[in-house]
């Protein structure tokens, strides 16, 4: 007799406690029999647990270590599983001896241990009940299911299967190792008789169908895993038919023929039955396949879709024979369009793991066909994972399935070496270097022959290389194309000699000489693969630094020692050789930076530096491009490092360079103020000195001049365009900048002198002073400069000064203080309007729209420079704020090309004062408003609506904008949106030609601007904000507010109080709904500024000049701290115990003040502007 079904056992208490739990008192486990005391009388539930005594102290007994008698006290008592699940969920014993003692169990009575083994899959679905054997005999399997269904815990969250913590991740491996060898002992023994299988077939196919989530999951992985154990099971017998094969054979030809030996007949008889065994089998993996996948690869739940999926991954590799065929694919190809990322990406392993072996991919025309144009478009899934695998598969089909895949889909494929998802980009190189580098086997084993041979196959790759990357001009970025093929191409990008030979020597042929554009190709090549040699990480972009292990770094520094060796040598024979090529010589100059330096002595190559400081300098001497100049300046400044040895040569040769190029400028501006005082001298004369202060500049920048006092001589050249103009821009900007640098170089040495506690003189601070002033009004005068190169120049040059004075004085260097300067209000007008005008002013120019792309990008480019140094200027305090105001007006019209900018300098402002940054949104949606009241005012249309005409639109979609970048956090920004409602209400309300207790406000349809600010607002300042704005709505404007004039007002007030009815009829009610309030329930608050004054503001019933807070900055009732708002009556020492009690909870949450409870009091929060 079987019990009625009990709850399972707690293992959630076993796991943690850390031990064995004890067996439950209402199962004992006897030769598979199990009881149950639900039901049972008193006298049958003691007989059941004093068998559950013995069994216990019987086991207690057993564990106990004779051996070690002296530790008995501190043994922990140990209690035996008695049930499948807890011998599967504690794992302390092996599994096979589990498996068979069930097997013996099943041997003896193979009901009752099959009605323990359908437990068992109950209990791991997290069920809590039990079928009995009366229910197995006497009901249908759905109606066992129902009753099951009826004994789940509907407060349980999950099953075991899915539960988080290390203990139920290990079920699960125990689970499936479970269910692997159930199958592999009872091959040799029950497997075949006909009932086991079918018993668990039919369980479990009627548990994938149940709607319980844990009974679909639990048996469809069990399902899918006794699938997989079935197939290991029939690999085997593969093994045993051919061992029996082969004794049969060798028995037969022992025997005479006619004769049947008995010995014979046993072989022929154990052939047969191996061979009938894999038929047997495969009904079973059928059985389980109809019953179970084919109902669940589509569940709505993505777990068991990807159990399904992946196991038909491994099916499909291990034994193709029966499932390798399109019955079986077409359930992979289907999954590959699966929403779920996770299951497109088991789709694809599986997939990988067939086109691996070349002897499968034959079995495959058909899906290749149906299903290779899904897979090439999942290179581009939104999942890079995705995208990574769906790329390896592709390279896969390209390599071992000949025509699979188009030419035109790989050449969509190698775009991917520029992808910014490394992982993706490096399988792209390797599908690229496999395609582009493979060579027939004969060529190949004959380019590694001989040292030519090897020149000559290195040479055939690069040209491949490099003709890719000029014919697929998609892209421009060498350095990601060399970062994608770092780790597949087999060494040829840090083949340091190979590479500099071909640029060194001359071709033996003229095919193999490259054109020009495959040398710049080529030399750009090399820098990258330098940068990436000595960096050893991905540039930037595609990840940060890896951590390298002692032996990656022990390499690297060996292969940096390498490059630097090479390129020692080489290097000054090829700036020499293209020190014509602008482009080349500037990618070479970027190689000596990655430099290990110290190989110069180690290798004693002192020489070679002795080279490259001569061709450097010819470098300088014969070019004028920046980029040239700046690398050459840099490379000295790393050379002349004092910590160096190389450091006194590097720095003779510095100054003999620097003290030609002084001479030669000093000569130049000498006889350019002798001739005629400037007015005679020759273009030649100009373009000379433009050039020599074009090398000044790039050396002043990174280095100190100030000893040949360069900056002087610029502020004469400056001067005098002044005074007389007529000088280029080539000659003016060098000179602008290297002025900026010689100030800026004075007052570092000034700096450092501090710090070296021997302060300068105030007679060396006034002089610089002068200097400062004198360059500081050249940059105000060539802001109308008629070059508008020169002009940004100088406003440039001029926002960078300005920051920097503005800060001296401050701290430790009072003796500072003489140089700092704040600009005045007509200097912050000038440098407004500069904006406007060459930021803004020309949007609409026809010629701006229809220039060239490439022009067009670069006067953006231009632009968001000058944009961005005045919005420092705002964000570091240097100008009024209130400035901020001309450029916010524009956020919507150049959201795509400044947006960024003007986004974070409003985030900048609030970071700095949350009030006033608030104040310039409200005065620039206000100023907007008035200029389209003005332009709807000329245009007489006053048939049209205000606030329906395209610029209003315009102003209400800015103050939207406006409103996002006050984010999520409402407490902090409290105070700015209650100020920016406030200003709102006061600029609707009140005005010039208008009196508001009989005439319609003017500024009325401003409110729909305001309420998108309502969002942001806190359901206690919604009803605060409403009482402020009912001080305005008189009894007259009660009467007459009618019609679409006053929609704006409604639509304002349903922001407020959260209602939606926008019925004319119903805004006289709302009002009267809260008539004005007497004295007893005016709210009061004080606030202690940052001055520790205190100002008191009572709302409503007070008069209209208490509604202006006192202050325009600030609504003080919005905040949140430690103060309540009281009475009038009541002072914050005599507060009321009532209100006592509430002060106390106020501080939590003000969506938590009950509606009576945000009318008569209010929390509020003291703000200290010092600390914003």
């Amino acid at each position: 007799m079987i019990a009625e079904p009990s709850p399972a056992p707690d293992t959630s208490q076993k796991e943690s406690d850390g031990q064995e739990a004890a067996e439950p008192a209402s199962a004992v486990q006897n030769g598979g029999f199990v009881k149950n005391p639900c039901n049972l009388t008193p006298k049958e539930r003691r007989k059941v647990q004093e068998q559950c005594d013995n069994v216990r102290k019987k086991n207690i007994s057993s564990r106990k270590r004779s051996s070690h008698p002296e530790s008995s006290e501190d043994e922990v008592e140990e209690v035996e599983a008695v049930t499948l699940f807890e011998v599967v969920s504690l794992g302390k014993r092996a599994m096979q001896s589990v498996v068979d003692d069930w097997i013996e169990a099943y041997k003896e009575d193979r009901d009752l241990a099959l009605l323990d083994l359908i437990h068992f899959f109950i209990q791991c679905s997290g069920c809590q009940g039990m079928v009995t054997a009366e229910m197995y005999k006497s009901l249908h399997s759905s109606d066992i299911l129902k009753k099951m269904i009826e004994k789940f815990d509907e407060e349980d969250e999950g099953y075991p299967i899915v539960k988080p913590g290390p203990h139920w991740k290990k079920f699960k491996a125990n689970f499936c190792e479970f269910t692997a060898v159930l199958i592999q002992q009872c091959q040799y023994s029950i497997l075949y008789d006909g009932y086991l299988m079918n018993t668990i077939t039919s369980l479990l196919s009627g548990l994938t169908g149940s709607v319980v989530r844990a009974f679909r999951h639990t048996s469809t992985l069990a399902a899918v895993k006794l699938v997989t154990a079935l197939v290991s099971v029939i690999q085997n017998l593969d093994v045993s038919i051919h061992n029996a094969q082969q004794l049969y054979e060798v028995e037969k030809n022992r025997t005479p023929e006619g004769e049947n030996g008995p010995r014979l007949d046993e072989l022929d008889r154990k052939r047969k039955e191996c061979q009938q065994k894999p038929v047997e089998i495969e009904n079973m993996m059928n059985a389980l396949f109809k019953g179970t996948f084919v109902q669940r690869y589509r569940d709505v739940i993505p777990e068991i879709r990807i159990v399904c999926i992946e196991e038909m991954g491994s099916w499909l590799k291990l034994y193709p024979n029966m499932f390798l065929n399109d019955s079986y694919l077409k359930y992979l190809g289907w999954m590959l369009y699966d929403k779920q990322a996770e299951v497109r990406l088991k789709c694809l392993q599986g997939l990988r793991g067939l086109y691996e072996h070349k002897e499968l991919i034959f079995k495959m025309g058909l899906f290749n066909t149906r299903f290779k144009s899904r897979i090439v478009s999942m290179t581009t899934d939104k999942e890079p994972e995705v995208a990574v695998e769906a790329m390896k598969l592709v390279m896969l089909m390209v390599l071992h399935c000949e025509n699979t895949v188009s030419s035109e889909e790989c050449e969509a494929m190698y775009h991917f070496v520029y992808a910014t998802y490394r992982p993706l980009a490096v399988v792209a190189g390797e599908l690229l270097c496999k395609r582009l580098f493979c060579l027939p086997q004969g060529e190949e084993d004959a380019s590694h022959s001989k040292k030519k041979n090897k020149l000559v196959y290195s040479l055939g790759r690069l040209k491949k290389l490099i003709t890719f990357f000029l014919s697929h001009g998609f892209h421009k970025h060498v350095t990601y194309l060399v970062d994608s093929l770092w780790d597949w191409e087999d060494g040829l990008l840090r083949d340091w000699e190979c590479l500099t030979n071909l640029l060194r020597d001359k071709p033996m042929r003229k095919e193999e000489a490259f054109t020009d554009a495959q040398e710049s190709v080529l030399v750009e090549i090399i820098a990258a693969a330098v940068r990436q040699t000595a960096e050893g990480h991905p540039p930037v972009g595609r990840g940060g630094r890896k951590t390298l292990s002692a032996k990656e770094k022990r390499v690297h520094v060996e292969e940096c020692i390498r490059m630097t060796e090479r390129f020692i040598v080489v290097l000054p024979e090829l700036l020499a050789k293209y020190s014509s090529d602008i482009e080349k010589v500037t990618n070479f100059l970027q190689i000596p930076q990655y430099y290990n330096l110290n190989v110069y002595v180690a290798g004693r190559l002192e020489k070679y530096l002795d080279a490259l400081l001569k061709e450097m300098k010819e470098l300088v001497h014969r070019h004028t491009d920046l980029n040239i100049l700046e690398a050459c300046s840099k490379i000295y400044g790393i050379l002349s490092d004092d910590q160096l040895t190389l450091h006194p040569v590097v720095s003779v040769a510095l100054h003999q360079l620097i003290d030609e190029m002084a001479k030669d400028f000093s000569h130049l501006l000498d006889e350019f103020f002798q001739e005629e005082e400037g007015f005679g001298v020759s273009e030649e004369h100009i373009i000379r000195m433009s050039c020599i202060l074009k090398r000044l500049t790039a050396f002043h920048n990174a280095h100190d001049l100030t000893s040949w006092h360069i900056g002087d001589r610029t502020l004469k050249i400056l001067n005098f365009e002044k005074e007389n103009g007529g000088l280029p821009a080539e000659t003016l900007i060098p000179a602008l900048e290297c002025s900026y640098f010689a100030l800026l170089w004075k007052l570092e040495l000034a700096t450092e002198s501090l710090v070296a506690e021997k302060p300068p003189t105030q007679e060396s601070l006034s002089e610089l002073n002068e200097q400062m002033v004198c360059f500081r009004l050249i940059c105000e005068a060539y802001l109308n400069h008629h070059n508008k190169d020169v002009s940004e120049k100088a406003f440039i040059l001029l926002c960078d000064l300005l920051i920097v004075l503005s800060h001296q004085g401050v701290d430790k260097d009072e003796d500072f203080s003489v140089l700092k300067f704040l600009p005045d209000h007509d200097l912050q007008s000038r440098m407004i309007e500069f904006v406007k005008d060459h930021v803004f002013g020309e949007n609409s120019l026809p010629e701006e729209m229809n220039r060239e792309e490439a022009h067009r990008l670069e006067s953006i480019y231009k632009k968001r420079i000058v944009l961005a140094e005045y919005c420092k200027l705002i964000a570091y305090n240097v100008v009024e704020m209130m400035t901020a105001v001309e450029i916010y007006k524009h956020y919507m019209q150049t959201y795509h090309d400044f947006g960024d900018i003007i986004k974070e300098t409003i985030n900048r402002t609030r970071h700095n004062n949350r009030i006033e940054s608030a104040r310039t949104l409200i005065v620039c949606l206000q100023e907007l408003y008035q200029n389209h009241m003005a332009t709807y005012c000329n245009n007489n249309s006053r048939k049209k609506q205000i606030d329906s005409s395209a610029s209003f639109a315009s102003i209400k979609e800015l103050a939207r904008r406006f409103s996002l970048t006050f984010g999520w956090d409402q407490m902090n920004s409290r105070e700015s949106i209650a100020m920016i409602h406030k200003e709102g209400i006061d600029f609707a309300f009140h005005g010039n030609s208008q009196d508001i207790d009989y005439y319609l406000p003017p500024n009325l349809t401003f409110l729909a601007i305001i309420s998108e600010f309502s969002n942001k607002l806190l359901k206690p300042d919604k009803k605060l904000v409403y009482y402020y704005l009912q001080e305005f709505v008189t009894d007259h404007m009660l009467l007459t507010c009618k019609g679409e004039k006053w929609h704006p007002l409604y639509c304002y007030r349903s922001s407020l109080i959260g209602t939606d009815d926008d019925a004319e009829s119903t805004i006289a009610s709302s009002f009267r709904e809260w008539p004005p309030a007497d004295r007893s329930k005016v709210f009061a608050t004080k606030r202690k500024f940052s001055d520790e004054s205190i100002v008191d503001i009572s709302l409503p019933g007070s008069s209209r000049q208490t509604m202006d807070l006192q202050s325009d900055s600030h609504l003080s009732y919005f905040s949140w701290k430690s103060k309540t708002v009281t009475s009038e009556e009541n002072t914050l020492d005599e507060l009321d115990p009532a209100v006592q009690d509430t002060s106390s909870r106020m501080g939590d949450s003000p969506e938590s003040l009950s509606e009576e409870q945000t009318e008569d009091d209010i929390d509020v929060v003291e703000t200290d502007e010092g600390n914003l």
